[in-house]
């Protein structure tokens, strides 16, 4: 049976880079090149006639830049997902552009390690930043730090922050976790982790190799740590989370984590491996379920959660639709990378 092919346009006027977006994208048999730009307005033309289902956009192209012509190709061509990948960094600049309507950014900085996994993202419909851009929005909406008199100054709300994460290996998983979890302990907030004994180890070597005291955190509140099974048996009925009893649960950790923090439950966020255990021993249901519920805790209390999955989990045949559904719950998917040295 033949695999319907993904029409790719891509618009990026440095010519060595365009060949490495394009021979990414062949590498990908479910999508195929159908025309390349160097230009803004060509890219309008060619989006208007072809019609494709996929655009690779630049922002800084010649003649008309990458965000005005995306706002021109969502009306000439509003099936058209478009994913921005630019050098272009700063958060004005992401917002302008994922305001046209845009499903993904990546950073070219983070494309050599993160361009697959966005194509995989977008290609499915589900929203995708490369992590250097998705921690950028996370610190600017981070809560401000103390005041002259010691107070912690009022966190502007953060929206929802629900973001998944996928791994290839253990030292991927991590690094990706210890960049979630350090910044959060180092500007005095208070962390969530419920992960695996091996990960909860590694975990805690790796922060602590950051500089930071984790046993005084811990002793203050401020690091909690959870063993995955004990953290699950409370809210588990018939083999599926049941509502009530996880939202007591979740309601009684994160209360508790805040009480470090001067009560401020948008100074907590949470990270952790629960759902993906669930996925790991068949239970797909269950643990789309989890994620749900973990999604409402995201928006109602505007805490900023990241969830890792490993890539294995979803080899089989129904990893497709797995995956597809886990991402749907999920604010963002974002890539869990080892450290470049």
């Amino acid at each position: 049976m033949s695999t319907i092919e993904i029409r790719v346009l891509v618009a990026e006027d440095h010519g060595p880079f365009r060949r490495f977006l394009t021979s990414t994208i062949q590498d990908k048999t479910a999508l195929k090149v159908v025309c390349e730009v160097a230009d803004g307005t060509t890219a309008v033309q060619k989006a208007g006639q072809l019609q494709p289902e996929l655009l690779l956009l630049d922002i800084g192209l010649p003649g008309l830049n990458g965000i005005e012509a995306a706002r021109q190709i969502r009306a000439l061509c509003p099936n058209c997902k478009i994913l921005f990948v630019s050098q272009e960094s700063s958060s004005d600049v992401v917002e302008a552009a994922l305001d046209t309507g845009a499903i993904g950014y990546v950073a070219k900085t983070d494309a050599g390690r993160e361009l697959i996994v966005a194509l995989d993202s977008v290609s499915r419909g589900q929203s995708y930043l490369s992590r250097s851009i998705a921690e950028g929005r996370a610190a600017k909406s981070s809560p401000a730090p103390a005041g002259e008199h010691g107070r912690a100054a009022q966190p502007e709300p953060r929206g929802r922050h629900h973001e998944v994460g996928f791994y290839s290996d253990d030292r991927s998983f991590l690094d990706g976790f210890t960049n979630f979890v350090e910044p959060a302990l180092r500007n005095g907030n208070a962390a969530i982790v419920m992960a695996t004994e091996s990960h909860r180890n590694k975990l805690m070597a790796g922060l602590q190799s950051c500089g930071l005291d984790i046993g005084a955190a811990m002793e203050e509140g401020r690091y909690v740590a959870l063993d995955i099974a004990p953290a699950l048996c409370p809210i588990m009925a018939n083999n599926l989370p049941e509502p009530n009893q996880f939202y007591r649960f979740a309601d009684d950790l994160i209360k508790r984590a805040a009480r470090s923090v001067n009560g401020e439950i948008a100074r907590v966020v949470a990270c952790g491996e629960c759902a993906p255990y669930l996925l790991a021993q068949g239970n797909a249901e269950a643990a789309i379920r989890l994620e749900h519920l973990w999604d409402e805790i995201a928006r109602t209390h505007g805490m900023h959660i990241l969830c890792g999955y490993p890539l294995a989990c979803f080899r089989d045949k129904t990893g497709g639709d797995s995956f597809d559904r886990i991402c749907a719950e999920h604010s963002a998917v974002i890539s869990l990378r080892k450290t470049q040295v």
